[in-house]
């Protein structure tokens, strides 16, 4: 007999799906690709709908099937409809209200983790949630992106390094190398305070933060045995250890270039973190997560390291095309990323299908 989708999850991820391909195409058109656009505002929500719409509803999705309680599906449901109210063109404030809320959720989910269990890696993923919840209470406030953009990272930031945490326990991390890890999530989170007051200030040392974690993640995580193995195992060692590689380089553009509005570099630094290492880190889970969210088994294949490779391929074209300030090679850089992406998406839905046999 085959498995039924629970009753929730299925439009939950059909809403992550359609929210992911309407935030490529914005991400398109903003790039230069002269698209109609499905509602006036989609380019402008490019952000928005990628991290809070898509990534936010897909993490809290995933923590919500992870604790099995009812009240974990309140916030990946407001999210999900708040990310397709935005891809629709309904008003904006009630978009973001229903995003706001469904990060509340989150947050709410993450504060009975942490009562069941406190440790260094719940108390990081929580913060995380939390700066998700002030990213989207920011935006509602009228904050302009190119500020809560960084909270909105942290949210991202925080989640993958304690779950990679989480994971290294299996290594016996020593006192010392812990608090590293404490020492640089402060440090962290001290840039995303002062880039509310001193905007270049806090640009720098959130860049400051960011090299640290990726240094410790470089050093500690166990990506750097496992890379050794084979199979699925190397594969996600394989991503995980490029993701890092862009943390660092997005850590290093901020702490040089300080506060940008817009412009080569400031698109440098967000896809570089953003797509290099939000994404290879996604590409790296997505063999477990699916599954553990939807009834499907996933099997490994190496075909899968092709698109992976196209993806870090294409955005060092991007990162060409921004150093060098030439449009059409960034353009190129995106277009080909967004490929990369839905080739990924491809491969999968074909592993998943070719499971069953």
């Amino acid at each position: 007999m085959k498995p039924k989708l629970p009753p929730i999850q299925l439009p939950i991820m059909a809403a992550v799906l359609i929210t992911l391909l309407a935030a490529l195409w914005a991400g398109l058109i903003r790039v230069g690709w002269r698209w109609p656009a499905l509602q006036p505002l989609l380019p402008a929500l490019h952000g928005p709908l990628m991290i809070s719409g898509f990534l936010g509803t897909l993490i809290s999705l995933e923590r919500a099937v992870a604790l099995k309680r009812p009240f974990a599906t309140v916030g990946p449901v407001l999210s999900g409809l708040g990310a397709l109210w935005l891809v629709i063109g309904l008003p904006l404030p009630v978009g973001q209200w229903l995003l706001f809320l469904g990060s509340v959720g989150l947050t709410a989910v993450f504060s009975h983790i942490l009562r069941q269990h406190f440790a260094n890696y719940t108390l990081t993923m929580s913060l995380g949630a939390v700066c998700w919840l002030v990213g989207n209470g920011l935006w509602l406030a009228g904050w302009p992106i190119f500020k809560i953009v960084y909270w909105w990272a942290g949210f991202l930031v925080l989640t993958i390094v304690g779950e990679r945490l989480e994971l290294s326990r299996v290594a016996r991390l020593s006192a010392q190398t812990i608090r590293l890890f404490v020492g640089a999530v402060a440090l962290f989170l001290v840039g995303l305070l002062a880039v509310l007051v001193w905007g270049d200030a806090g640009t720098r040392l959130v860049g400051l933060g960011m090299i640290a974690l990726a240094i410790w993640l470089g050093l500690y995580d166990i990506a750097r045995k496992t890379v050794r193995r084979t199979g699925l195992t190397q594969f996600i060692a394989l991503n995980l250890l490029l993701g890092y590689a862009w943390l660092f380089i997005a850590g290093l553009t901020a702490l040089l270039v300080g506060q940008t509005v817009a412009g080569p570099l400031y698109d440098f630094m967000l896809h570089a973190l953003f797509v290099g290492f939000v994404f290879g880190m996604i590409f790296a889970h997505a063999p477990i997560i699916l599954p553990s969210v939807l009834p499907i088994q996933v099997r490994f294949h190496p075909v899968l390291h092709a698109p992976t490779v196209f993806l870090h391929l294409a955005l060092l074209l991007r990162v060409v095309g921004d150093l060098g300030k030439w449009q059409p090679i960034r353009a190129w850089g995106g277009l080909l990323n967004a490929v990369a992406i839905l080739w990924f998406m491809g491969q999968m839905v074909y592993l998943a299908v070719t499971s069953k046999r």
